[in-house]
């Protein structure tokens, strides 16, 4: 192979990594999660005060999609519900849960698994199906799977249930509380959302 053909060659490989790693870093878009009280509803943009004090603005996208967090029962969590567990570990590996959210069936296998979570320090996620349900000492016992395991979950009596109602921007007035999972940090810096989870009734998003 000449000296020349190799260079070409080697060049264009290398052109490839690069659109492959711009690819992979465009992929890459940071997120922000955002707790806090609605203050104005200005068109598509939020003021929101966020759980730690500071002001921010997010944009909503046109197609936003707005859900209501609404209260309901232990008794609505069911063998095969897709559920969410924000839970602090106990010593014995088994979660306990400070609240639980109800997916929507349309919405299952959403964020499925186990991770990290902010709602408290040490707290943790499990979005996963409810595999066996049965009343304990403590409250309801849980086992709830996912694609790479399984968790045991006790649920006390007095653990926040919520769900998510698919709602409108009717929804979002000031002094509503809201969680958005995944605001979008732009280039310059804004944030947008393309969905929002508002409380409906004084609820806080308890997740």
């Amino acid at each position: 192979m000449s000296k020349r053909i190799w260079i070409s060659r080697l060049g264009v490989a290398a052109f490839a990594a690069c659109i492959v790693t711009s690819s992979a870093l465009a992929q890459q878009t940071p997120t922000v999660r955002i707790r806090g009280t609605i203050e104005s509803v200005d068109g598509n943009t939020l003021g929101i005060k966020t759980r730690e004090g500071t002001d921010v603005k997010v944009r909503m996208t046109d197609n936003v999609a707005v859900f209501a967090v609404v209260k309901t029962s232990l008794s609505e969590i069911k063998d095969g519900s897709y559920i969410g567990v924000t839970g602090l570990p106990e010593p014995d590996g088994t979660q306990k849960a400070i609240a639980v959210h109800i997916f929507p069936e349309n919405q299952r296998g959403a964020a499925e698994g186990f991770r990290p979570w902010d709602a408290r320090a040490n707290s943790t996620m499990t979005n996963a199906t409810v595999a066996q349900t049965v009343k304990g000492t403590d409250g309801q016992n849980i086992t709830v799977k996912y694609k790479d395991g399984e968790k045991k979950v006790v649920v006390p009596p007095d653990t926040p249930i919520v769900t998510f109602v698919a709602s409108d921007k009717s929804e979002l007035k000031p002094g509503a509380k809201l969680i958005i999972f995944g605001a979008v940090k732009k280039d310059d810096g804004s944030l947008e959302a393309n969905r929002v989870n508002v409380g409906r009734d004084g609820v806080t998003p308890p997740m």
